[in-house]
């Protein structure tokens, strides 16, 4: 049986390699996913062999997977009326993730909310590493950092045809760039404007709360830089957890929560004019 599974994914790799070098990249795709349907290609392969597959040393260990997730739900908090809007959390997310220097693209931003007599005016410059102070007036100002909300129900998820965007067994959703055919399905169907094509590997990218760091017991980048204590991570399986505490007491809320996504970033003093 093993011997039978072996050729045919070999056969699949072969059948692949072949349609990307003879034809363009969008009928590639189109084809692929009609062979899937089909059963003429066999189903993609588990999720611990895809991480396997992404995360692998330089010397070529792999994880037991199986044993990472044991027990985990992660679980993040932003609590917006700690942020002093500083975006050391945005500089921390490009140095650590390599996420090149463009001012489009960011895993991680913060936003600033104006509140005038006309109204709440929004703005991000350069994700908020460029913000420039507000006149001295009566406005009130708050800020709001944003990253990936790690759904629960990811639509990412769904619409992708090919299978490079899936959801771990500890609940974060990462992106298989080796899968990924540059459609920007999924870039469009996230709610929170979160996915960005990357200029240099032209696949889909995305906040991963820091995946590798947090695989080996570390925090995200993010919250380790974060001066003021305005973002927390943890275990949401775990009762004892200082986040599962704060979610469990206090009013927390999500973004976008009326679509059905289940985000698992919870905002502590979250203004109205936000959700």
């Amino acid at each position: 049986m093993k011997e039978e599974t072996l050729k045919v994914k070999t056969s699949n790799k072969a059948v692949e390699e072949h349609m990307k070098k003879v034809v363009p990249r969008r009928v590639f795709l189109t084809t692929a996913c009609k062979m899937l349907a089909a059963g003429i290609l066999a189903p993609m392969g588990s999720l611990a062999a895809i991480l396997n597959s992404s995360f692998a040393g330089e010397s070529g260990e792999t994880s037991d997977w199986t044993r990472v997730w044991a027990g985990k739900e992660w679980g993040f908090i932003v609590d917006t009326e700690k942020c002093i809007g500083c975006a050391r959390c945005v500089d921390a997310c490009k140095q650590e993730n390599q996420v090149p220097p463009d001012k489009e693209v960011f895993r991680t931003w913060v936003e600033r909310y104006v509140e005038t007599t006309q109204g709440v005016s929004i703005d991000s410059p350069n994700g908020g590493l460029d913000f420039e102070p507000l006149a001295e007036t009566e406005e009130k100002q708050f800020f709001v950092p944003k990253l990936c909300n790690q759904c629960e129900n990811p639509p990412c998820v769904q619409v992708c045809p090919v299978s490079a965007t899936y959801r771990t067994g500890d609940g974060v959703i990462l992106v298989d760039g080796k899968r990924c055919v540059g459609c920007r399905y999924c870039i469009q169907a996230c709610p929170y404007g979160a996915r960005f094509m990357h200029p240099k590997t032209h696949v889909a990218d995305k906040c991963t709360w820091c995946y590798h760091r947090i695989a080996k017991g570390m925090r995200p980048a993010c919250v380790t830089v974060c001066p003021v204590g305005a973002r927390k991570f943890g275990n949401l399986r775990d009762l004892k957890d200082p986040v599962t505490q704060i979610i469990r007491k206090e009013r927390v809320r999500g973004l976008k929560t009326d679509m059905g996504t289940k985000p698992q970033v919870f905002y502590l003093g979250l203004d109205e004019v936000v959700v």
